[in-house]
């Protein structure tokens, strides 16, 4: 089989709906692993099961030999207002045609000799998802439902070399399928270089691969820290090479962290991850709308995108053994913005501005090793106010777009 295909086939596996979105730190996920998401994504310091490679490959030589598979179930509110347009667009609009989203995960790690380890996971790295059936686009000429759907699903087969039993280095492949569709913007064709691969082209997909490094180690019994970096990973969806830049390109973002978990008693543990998303580093997520009124069309090398902002991501958790059955989480998380203030016209499709996120979770082992954990989460409803953000030739205004998430997940894991 094609690497195409398997990808095509693991989507299938991983999205048990007919489109995935996980939107929390722009269009990344927060964390990985239903005992991470406890604790508000912590991980890059702190590994905890076998999806820990997701967020530091080196994680795997401290987890031991287990499986892991889990389901979160994504319930996400986004909408926009638009006020002052000249056009009559002017009114709230829901982008919530469908709103529960089944998000699949499965990790293995294994000893496979007395310093190396070796591990498989696979995951949604996220994704965004809209649809409005009142169109706002509707005045500029556009015709049915718009919307986007972007789904990203990562296979990630990972090794870990273990020093002297208390530093470890790992290497990851990510192997990344892309999976995108957009509806409903007919007005935006008469403005690309290729008016006939800018909507309504059906589903396109893009496969691509990068590289992820990682280090764990154990400085003392109490302090263990984490650093980690993922590479650029290329897409290109050719069905839309007239909406995004650079003729369709949509390259993954590189993106970087460190972590830190500090046992304070044998029980209890506090932990920080700090991650910085460089989406400033592709141009279709990157370039302002302000491009195409410099004479740079939809689709061209310098083509317009959604003027987003390289992210920064704090997270701060904590788990506390009760007794040698049960463990309790909690964890908050900001991140900075990304969507800037004056990029809120094409962003009513892509809202991705959440900035706050709260967890709590837990985790029952019984005495044959096998654990169930469940999360909830939280990230609370934040507004980007347009400022001046839907240009004169759209009859001004502004696009004023929200976002809104509840998450719960479940998940079984097996130490063996």
């Amino acid at each position: 089989m094609s690497l195409r295909r398997i990808a095509r086939a693991l989507l299938a596996v991983t999205l048990t709906t007919p489109a995935g979105a996980w939107a929390t730190n722009g269009y990344f996920s927060n964390g990985y692993g239903i005992s991470s998401q406890g604790m508000a994504g912590v991980g890059i310091g702190l590994p905890q099961d076998s999806l820990a490679a997701a967020a530091n490959p080196a994680g795997i030589a401290f987890v031991g030999n287990r499986v892991d598979g889990d389901i979160s179930l994504f319930f996400p509110k986004r909408g926009t207002d638009v006020t002052g347009n000249g056009f009559g667009v002017n009114g709230n609009y829901d982008g919530n045609n469908r709103s529960v989203f089944a998000i699949p995960e499965f990790g293995v790690t294994y000893r496979v000799l007395p310093d190396i380890y070796a591990g498989l996971a696979l995951y949604a790295n996220g994704g965004l998802d809209t649809g409005y059936a009142n169109n706002p686009y509707r005045a500029f000429g556009a015709t049915g439902s718009a919307g986007v759907d972007l789904a990203q699903v990562f296979l990630s087969p990972t090794i870990a070399y273990k020093l002297f039993d208390r530093h470890a280095f790992g290497l990851g492949l990510n192997f990344a399928y892309q999976r995108f569709t957009a509806s409903g913007l007919q007005p935006f064709a008469r403005m690309s270089v290729a008016p006939d691969n800018v909507t309504d082209k059906g589903a396109d997909s893009t496969v691509g691969v990068g590289v992820h490094l990682g280090y764990t180690g154990q400085i003392t019994p109490a302090l263990t820290i984490g650093v980690t970096w993922a590479s650029k990973i290329h897409g290109r969806f050719d069905k839309y090479r007239g909406l995004f830049a650079d003729g369709g390109s949509f390259d993954i973002p590189e993106n970087f962290g460190v972590g830190i978990s500090y046992k304070v008693t044998p029980a209890w543990t506090v932990a920080a991850d700090f991650q910085r998303i460089l989406y400033g580093g592709v141009n279709s997520i990157a370039n302002p709308l302000a491009n195409l009124f410099a004479g740079n069309p939809l689709g061209s090398a310098n083509g317009p995108g959604f003027g987003w902002r390289n992210t920064n991501v704090i997270k701060v958790g904590t788990s506390y053994e009760f007794n040698s059955h049960l463990t309790l989480r909690a964890g908050y998380s900001h991140s900075t913005q990304p969507v800037a203030s004056t990029e809120t016209f094409l962003n009513i499709l892509a809202p991705g501005v959440v900035q706050d996120q709260a967890t709590i979770g837990a985790t029952w082992t019984t005495d044959s090793k096998t654990s169930i954990s469940v999360f909830y989460g939280h990230a609370f409803r934040k507004t980007v106010n347009g400022a001046n953000s839907i240009p004169a030739a759209f009859g001004g205004g502004n696009a004023n777009v929200r976002l809104a998430e509840d998450t719960a997940g479940v998940s079984i894991g097996k130490q063996f």
